[in-house]
């Protein structure tokens, strides 16, 4: 079962401000938490889009290189 609230943001700030100390805490963990892993993944995607290419000569390379292992395990 859900419940759907719309509460402004003014409201929410005021019932934050009258949490009792250790609930507030375990909020503040909680958003940290959230953070944390947008965070983690925002990083592990600029990682891969601004990580090393591959140019075409290395390519040919790293074909090659198949093609050999490939005779090799066939014999």
């Amino acid at each position: 079962m859900q419940v759907h609230i719309d509460i402004e943001f003014d409201q929410l700030i005021k019932i934050v401000r009258t949490l009792p100390e250790k609930q507030l805490r375990k909020l503040k963990v909680e958003i940290e938490k959230e953070a944390k892993d947008k965070k983690s993944q925002t990083d592990l995607e600029a990682l891969l889009l601004n990580g090393p290419i591959a140019t075409k000569k290395q390519l040919e390379i790293i074909e090659n290189n198949r093609r050999a292992i490939n005779q090799w395990r066939s014999k």
